[in-house]
This record gives structure tokens, C-alpha cells and sequence, in this order.
């Protein structure tokens, strides 16, 4: 059986957890996979992210638990990179780069899109109304498309947060799936792989995952490949809503999801994953 999570967060960034802490807690839980996923450094807006000094502990100490547990899990080092910090015009030394947008610029500021339901307020005034918000949000995660260093498409539908309960929009909204289906078809058209993402569920802001089903179906329909990841901050929570993700996907028609290998990232059955 396969059981991965890519993407995953550390003390060395906004976890809870040492880089040994959460590999325990996966050899624990039975993973097959865990990829570290950190944020890269953006520290001109994101206080969060990574540091140049922690960039490299961090570096050394998942090459560490790689080895030190080879035998029991495989490791990958990875990074979260926003689209608005450090171009990294080459994996080394990471095996795979997410690529997201957790920011957008408002005026002469930026604010970012998953805080709070009050800075979603604010963006939304700001552009005037929830559309021409999305339409600014979509086309900065187009620009991922372009960026040949990543893998995956973080949390493609983070904007919406605080839309669970349609506050903002009607998920089957057409202008909006219409902004959404076109970033879509661009990042497809270059060979990246969508995430489905658990992490906002973990932390009790939301009861699905991203993207929404009717982005997920979407996916599935125009080809796309998908991974499954908690985005996990806290290490009991590296398997959050993993079964029910699982049916989702399959239920949009999946039959397939990719996995990182030594030799790059291979699409297996999904019924090596159940």
C-alpha cells in the first residue's frame, strides 16, 4: 500500500513539530512517503516563512532523518514556494517544489488570502467585489504555469477559505468557475500537478478540502494529475480526512493519483493507495 503526504510543515517555518518529530509520527501512522515542504523565504511579507539560516538547518536535518530511517520510510526534501519569494531556477537541493500563492497585493500592501474572514473583507472592498478578486488571485497563480521549477499547484482555491458557507460566492458561480477553469487549463497545459488539500480541515476552518469538487472534477475532466497532502502543521495530523479524500477523489472519477519516487514523480493505481 502507498500512503503519502508532500506537504508538510516543520518549526523551522509556522509547524509544531521538529523534522524527526513529524517522520516518527509518519512511520507511526504507517506512511510510505513524506515529503518536507517548507516555506521558502519570504520574509519581505511572510513572517512565517523560512529564514536563510533556518532554510539550511532545515535542509540538514531532513537529509538526516532520510537516512537515519531509510530502511522504514521514504523522504523527500522539498519546498513550498510562494509565487512572490525566491526564484529557484533549479531543484537542487530539493526533490520537488510547490508552487502557491498565499498573498495578493492590495494598494501598496500585500494581504494574505487565507488569514481571516475580516482580511477577505478586506481584499474583496478593495477590488470591489469577490470576482475581480479572483480574477487578480488566479492570474498570479497562472504565473506558476511559467515556473518550470515547480511541481505542484499548491492549494489552488486557497482564496476561498472563508467561502465555505458561500458568504463571498456561489461555488457554481459561472464567472468565477470560469476565472478558475482557465488557470486550470493553463497549469495543465504545463504538466503540473494539482494537490489536494487537506490542512484547512486539520486546523477546524473548513469541512472540505481544496480545491472544490467542482474544481476537482474539472481537473479530472480536462486530464490533469493530482496528489493528496494534509498540509500538516501538527503532527497528529499528517493523515487529517485522508479515507474521505480518498472517495472524493475517486467519486470526481479519478482512478489514478502521483507519487515521488527516487527516479521523479510515477502515477500509480489508486487502488494502491486504499
Amino acid at each position: 500500500m502507498i500512503k503519502q503526504n508532500l506537504h508538510t510543515h516543520s518549526l523551522y517555518c509556522d509547524g509544531k513539530n521538529s523534522i524527526e518529530e513529524m517522520t516518527l509520527e509518519a512511520i507511526q501512522k504507517e506512511f510510505t512517503v513524506l515529503g518536507f515542504s517548507g516555506h521558502g523565504n519570504c520574509r519581505e511579507i511572510d513572517d512565517y516563512s523560512m529564514t536563510e539560516a533556518n532554510t539550511q538547518k532545515y535542509i540538514q536535518d531532513v537529509l538526516a532523518v532520510k537516512e537515519k530511517y531509510k530502511d522504514q520510510i521514504h523522504i523527500f526534501l522539498g519546498i513550498e514556494e510562494d509565487i512572490l519569494g525566491q526564484r529557484f531556477k533549479k531543484h537542487h537541493p530539493y526533490d520537488y517544489i510547490i508552487g502557491s500563492v498565499h498573498f495578493v497585493k492590495a494598494g501598496n500592501q500585500y494581504l494574505a488570502v487565507d488569514q481571516s474572514q475580516e482580511i477577505t473583507h478586506q481584499l474583496v472592498a478593495y477590488f470591489g467585489d469577490f470576482l475581480s478578486y479572483a480574477k487578480s488571485y488566479y492570474n498570479e497563480v497562472k504565473k506558476i504555469a511559467n515556473r518550470s521549477e515547480v511541481d505542484i499547484v499548491g492549494h489552488i482555491d486557497l482564496l476561498t477559505k472563508f467561502n465555505e458557507n458561500e458568504a463571498f460566492i456561489s461555488f457554481d458561480d459561472q464567472e468565477y468557475l470560469q476565472l478558475a477553469y482557465e488557470c486550470i487549463d493553463m497549469l495543465i497545459e504545463h504538466k503540473k500537478i494539482f494537490e489536494v488539500n487537506t490542512g484547512a480541515i486539520a486546523r477546524g476552518q473548513r469541512q472540505t478540502p481544496y480545491p472544490h469538487h467542482l474544481l476537482l472534477k474539472y481537473i479530472h475532466d480536462h486530464g490533469g494529475k493530482i496528489c493528496l497532502n494534509s498540509d500538516c502543521h501538527q503532527k497528529e495530523m499528517l493523515d487529517c480526512y485522508y479515507q474521505e479524500a480518498l472517495k472524493l477523489i475517486q467519486d470526481c472519477g479519478f482512478t489514478s493519483m502521483m507519487v515521488l519516487t527516487e527516479q521523479g514523480f510515477m502515477e500509480k493505481e489508486i487502488q494502491e493507495f486504499l
